[in-house]
């Protein structure tokens, strides 16, 4: 799959908020105080651990943004495995600018890094299934396209950006709507001829309703992989099958072996570790 990079309109400002909440009131104090203005160095992201790279244009979006005259030259593009000790990218210009963009372009690339690297192992954990792994909207605020893309990079694929590209019915407004059928007319006499509707279901009762509603996907919440089996048979190919919950790399093989289109993760995101990468003098 061909990654293809975040529009610098959608990244900057965010990139942009980063660096000025570092900066403060005052600007890099300490930097300011100790490295002449006409300095320049040379400095190499290194990995220190093994991993997937991901967010390498934000991090250099932070050099270049406190200083233009800085020429970052990527060794391993997103995507990429990188192996501990791997040179990253090399990064050159006024020392002072490196110094100052340092954290925030490593707070960047760690953390998309380590949402990459934790996509990858559940992405291996089901090769040669017919289950693609998807993200969810358990994001960081702020964050959601970069954290996004770095689930790309890691060989995942993006469930719904937001509440408006697609409808999925939940639990909550199946409650409120009174039941399944009703949740799921109301949605279908609202939404356009192009927005796809999704229903959650967490038993075979509720699958049958949907299914005889017609919908075009279904979610099987927290169901044990025996009802999963029996799931995917219910469904019989006429929708999308997505399985959802207690989702890690130990247990998605035998999601995947029932046959579900998609599983659902949402801790790739919202409690990924980070992947240790430093910024280092050459």
């Amino acid at each position: 799959m061909t990654l293809t990079p975040l529009p610098r309109v959608m990244v900057e400002p965010l990139v942009r908020a980063a660096l000025l909440e570092d900066l403060g009131r005052a600007g890099d104090i300490t930097t300011d105080a100790i490295v002449p203005a006409d300095a320049t160095a040379t400095m190499v992201l290194a990995a220190r651990q093994p991993g997937v790279i991901a967010g390498l244009d934000m991090a250099a979006l932070a050099f270049e943004l406190m200083d233009p005259r800085t020429e970052v030259a990527i060794v391993l593009a997103d995507g990429s495995a990188a192996a501990a000790g791997d040179v990253v990218a090399t990064v050159h210009g006024p020392a002072r600018a490196l110094l100052t963009a340092e954290r925030t372009a490593l707070n960047l690339l760690c953390h998309l890094s380590g949402i990459a690297t934790q996509t990858a192992a559940i992405v291996d954990a089901v090769r040669g299934t017919k289950a693609t792994i998807v993200c969810t909207r358990k994001t960081t605020p702020g964050l959601r396209a970069l954290e996004k893309h770095a689930v790309r990079a890691g060989g995942g694929a993006n469930h719904r950006f937001g509440l408006d590209d697609a409808v999925l019915i939940k639990d909550n407004h199946i409650a409120l709507a009174g039941d399944i059928r009703t949740a799921i007319d109301r949605a279908r006499a609202a939404a356009g001829h192009m927005v796809k509707i999704e229903v959650e279901v967490d038993t075979l009762d509720q699958l049958d309703i949907a299914l005889a509603a017609g919908v075009d996907a279904v979610l099987l919440d927290n169901m044990s992989v025996e009802q999963l089996t029996e799931a995917v048979a219910m469904v019989g190919g006429c929708a999308i099958t997505e399985a959802s919950g207690r989702v890690a790399a130990q247990t998605a093989p035998a999601i995947a072996a029932t046959g579900v289109d998609l599983i659902s993760v949402g801790w790739i995101t919202h409690s990924a570790p980070i992947l240790d990468i430093g910024l280092d003098c050459r």
